[in-house]
């Protein structure tokens, strides 16, 4: 079952006195109830952008973004109708997406629907392996990770539907990454959540995710389950990210420099998503060049 469907979704900047910025031009993806869809590219190709569009933070320029088939409205300043929060957002920075006057275990009851609020706040804690003592601790109180996980909790809270990801892992240390990122999987997998995971790390996406989606400059250029991603990666972007991620051993080359680009331009037939084998899309683009 379609969790989140996102159908030609366009995100603009408007600054007074400067071009408008087209972050994300026109992109479309689905992730099914139980599926961890990777959303993967280099700093400034719109990833972010488009996270916080699903989740309503970055209004709609055009385009729909459908949980389980119906539209979510955009946030205001007024709290969020309870029916919009099935979709939950997990942030870069744990520290700051918590606030640090608060307990931790009220801000987590905040967000359970109804009441026996203390007893899930205790089960959601034991459920990212945290004791259900810290609900009375305050976020400083804790490490990178542990914030990380107690705004997990707080995001299946209220028993969402989908999941937005964005880079939750990159603030932490390294013996910590796969930790959190496994369990923000395997919690997907368990309970039917749909997990939108955004990173730029590919590598690290390879051990979770079932699908991987590409971003270059603001489009979609090839999506694919994830083996086939690395081991039949269709376009030149695709091929170039994995050639990029370090190699170890003592022969292993360093890494050079990389070129400096300016923005790529597509056309919407260029970047027309083609289906080249069963579940692999690459853009038309790709296509047209082998």
């Amino acid at each position: 079952m379609t969790a989140l469907k996102v159908e030609d979704v366009v995100v603009e900047y408007k600054v007074t006195g400067r071009p408008t910025v087209r972050a994300v031009d026109g992109v479309s993806i689905h992730v099914e109830a139980g599926e961890v869809l990777g959303l993967v590219g280099e700093s400034g190709c719109g990833k972010s952008s488009l996270g916080r569009a699903i989740v309503g933070l970055n209004p709609l320029d055009s385009g729909k973004v459908l949980i389980d088939g119906r539209s979510i409205a955009p946030l205001g300043r007024r709290a969020r109708p309870v029916a919009d929060r099935t979709v939950q957002m997990v942030f870069q920075d744990p520290y700051s997406s918590l606030n640090p006057r608060r307990r931790v275990g009220r801000q987590i009851q905040d967000a359970v629907p109804g009441r026996g609020g203390a007893a899930r706040v205790r089960e959601l804690l034991e459920a990212v392996g945290l004791p259900a003592s810290a609900a009375n601790r305050f976020p400083h109180q804790f490490s990178g990770g542990q914030r990380q996980r107690i705004a997990i909790a707080r995001a299946l809270a209220s028993d969402p539907r989908v999941i937005v990801a964005d880079e939750p892992v990159s603030a932490l240390d390294a013996s910590t990454r796969l930790q959190v990122a496994g369990l923000l999987s395997d919690t997907a997998t368990a309970q039917g959540v749909a997990l939108l995971m955004i990173s730029h790390d590919l590598s690290g996406l390879r051990v979770i995710a079932d699908r991987i989606a590409v971003m270059h400059f603001g489009r979609i250029v090839e999506v694919a389950p994830t083996d086939v991603i690395w081991a039949e990666p269709r376009h030149p972007y695709t091929r170039e990210l994995i050639s990029a991620i370090p190699r170890l051993g003592r022969d292993a080359p360093m890494p050079s420099a990389p070129e400096r680009r300016g923005a790529v331009i597509r056309t919407d037939e260029e970047a027309r998503l083609v289906e080249c084998a069963p579940g692999h899309f690459v853009a038309a683009e790709a296509l047209v060049a082998s």
